[in-house]
């Protein structure tokens, strides 16, 4: 480990392409989405569908997985996230609301699963800053949402869900949102002056996270309307921190995963769980997080807690984001890998073109 997380002049060299900016800005995305989501175009008839269906990938699927987390507690239709080329066959009209969910515009298995939601008469919605589906929308009178953004998917998380709350809010399928996102925005704003490389390990909290779980594989434990936030701290280990990363979903874990704690002892001494834990998990969960702590420690394996801030669902849940999105981002530094690059997503895009 070269990288001195306390020596502000590494980052510049480190961080080229400035994703602590990003990062820092995501308060100013989540106000910036929901502006976008009030203005853009909604045809009336989208209250009647029964059923949500979010395609995308990475980054732009996630914020799918977020609303369907508090869909679940608060929503009034049922909201599911599906990554890959293929439509679930449940989708034959126009009860369902098919939204194709693409950063760059041009993700080949959403534009697969796009295209065939059209031929099977769903309603339809696309999210982008432009490319092919942008494209695909404008030439069938498809409503097509617009945003802005100069960086990596996963950068975009505040775009990707609040674009996705704001059209629930609208169809009157979840409530009114807009007190609780402005919590957000404040809470968010006001976590980044513990947060950011100027705040010394000493007192930085998401620093020394990162120098815990450093040499680590980080296995992310979440439940309920946390579950996807586990998903996304996985994904930010694998694509800011460059490494491994694993999550899990509490119960389902007490079900299967704690039999195996125990081999091989290559995992035991090389694994560090996180529990992400909400005041609002149900009172049975809240004891089964107790019990799987003592399991851990009962098979030597570092245990990690981080809980939840805010008053709300939705503020806990982004506070958790906004910590897990700077525990990566130092992790990188620690690992000496610039936090943006996807070099491995991009040889595979090479060579499946090539196909």
């Amino acid at each position: 480990m070269t990288f001195e997380l306390d020596n502000l002049g590494c980052y510049t060299a480190f961080d080229p392409d400035a994703m602590q900016e990003k990062i820092k800005a995501m308060p100013w995305h989540l106000q910036d989405a929901w502006r976008i989501a009030q203005a853009s175009p909604l045809p009336e008839d989208y209250r009647q569908v029964q059923r949500i269906v979010v395609l995308g990938m990475g980054g732009s699927a996630i914020g799918g997985d977020l609303l369907g987390g508090l869909m679940a507690r608060g929503g009034t239709v049922p909201l599911e996230v599906v990554r890959g080329y293929d439509l679930p066959h449940y989708v034959t009209g126009p009860e369902t609301l098919v939204i194709g969910s693409s950063k760059s515009g041009d993700t080949e298995e959403t534009l697969s699963a796009f295209a065939e939601a059209q031929k099977r008469g769903a309603r339809l919605l696309a999210i982008s800053t432009g490319g092919k589906i942008a494209a695909i929308a404008e030439k069938a009178g498809i409503p097509s949402w617009h945003f802005a953004f100069a960086g990596q998917p996963r950068a975009a998380v505040g775009y990707s869900f609040v674009l996705l709350l704001g059209l629930a809010c609208r169809l009157g399928f979840y409530p009114d949102a807009a007190g609780e996102l402005e919590q957000t925005v404040a809470h968010l704003t006001a976590m980044q002056a513990a947060l950011v490389p100027e705040v010394p390990t000493a007192e930085n909290k998401a620093k020394q996270l990162a120098l815990a779980l450093y040499g680590k594989i980080p296995a992310v434990f979440g439940s309920g309307f946390l579950a996807p936030v586990a998903r996304r701290w996985k994904g930010q280990f694998n694509e800011n921190s460059k490494q491994w990363g694993l999550w899990e979903d509490l119960p389902e874990l007490n079900h299967n995963l704690v039999v195996g704690l125990h081999n091989p002892q290559a995992a035991v001494d090389n694994v560090a769980v996180v529990f992400l834990r909400s005041a609002f998990d149900h009172p049975r969960v809240q004891v089964r997080w107790t019990v799987t702590g003592e399991l851990l420690q009962r098979n030597h394996i570092a245990l990690h807690e981080v809980y939840g801030e805010g008053a709300t669902p939705l503020v806990q849940m982004f506070s958790l984001i906004h910590f897990g999105d700077y525990v990566s981002y130092y992790l990188a530094a620690l690992n000496g890998d610039d936090p943006t690059p996807v070099e491995n997503i991009a040889y595979l895009k090479k060579r499946l073109a090539e196909v």
